[in-house]
């Protein structure tokens, strides 16, 4: 299956299909629809080949449902029926979630986005548990009110960092992991990693989303079994 993979951040969309190498992107932000995403994707995707295509979302998803709106991207996509616009089965799971799928290796993961908020998600023997971890409240404010990227322009690079150090020392105590990865945009610009973390890639994001239709097909019955249910 060729897959379409969409990687919606709060300051680019970032796609790549099966069988490309390099990753195209349009900027996103405030006013960005979902309308305006999939006509965007379609003009950026028109001379590739797709059978399906996954979708990471910077916000609540819920058995594959998007049951909240962002808070860095314009508004109506709760209700938005994705598989009618792009006329291909499409699949939905929260962005961190889906760069955390492709950042998996074996045990307990727990991965921490670091883009224009904060992102995050374990996954465990396989599977994905997304996490709501930047809304916590920390000093006067939220943990992503200290480590997004409002708080790298507010703060500046060295007191940035140490408030990540910081968060992640935290959030290793409460899960125990057994990996922990840094990833999203700005997790490069650490100068030193916390301890006990490895940088991740963004192309993670895109292992994710492939990641995400072949575990589907793994767990879907033999067609004999779902005749018996069906009938």
């Amino acid at each position: 299956m060729r897959v379409l993979t969409i990687d919606i951040g709060g300051t680019n969309v970032k796609i790549l299909a099966t069988g490309q190498e390099t990753p195209r992107k349009f900027p996103s932000g405030r006013k960005l629809t979902p309308g305006k995403l999939v006509a965007g994707v379609k003009a950026l995707a028109r001379t590739w080949n797709y059978d399906a295509v996954a979708i990471g979302y910077p916000g609540r998803v819920r058995n594959g449902r998007i049951i909240s709106e962002p808070r860095n991207l314009g508004r109506g996509w709760a209700r938005f029926d994705f598989t009618s616009a792009f006329g291909r089965p499409v699949r939905v799971m929260n962005d961190a979630a889906m760069q955390a799928l492709g950042s998996y290796k074996q045990g307990l993961l727990l991965f921490l986005g670091l883009g224009t908020g904060l992102g995050a998600a374990l996954v465990a023997d396989g599977v994905v548990v997304p996490m709501e971890l930047a809304h916590l409240s920390f000093k006067k404010g939220t943990y992503e009110d200290y480590l997004g990227v409002r708080a790298l322009k507010r703060l500046g690079r060295r007191k940035w960092q140490k408030y990540v150090a910081f968060g992640a020392a935290r959030m290793i105590e409460a899960v125990q992991p057994d990996d922990v990865v840094l990833g999203g945009g700005n997790a490069k610009k650490l100068k030193k990693l916390p301890k006990g973390c490895r940088l991740g890639s963004n192309a993670c994001a895109f292992i994710g989303g492939y990641r995400m239709w072949e575990n589907a097909s793994s767990r879907r019955p033999p067609a004999r079994a779902r005749s018996r249910r069906a009938a």
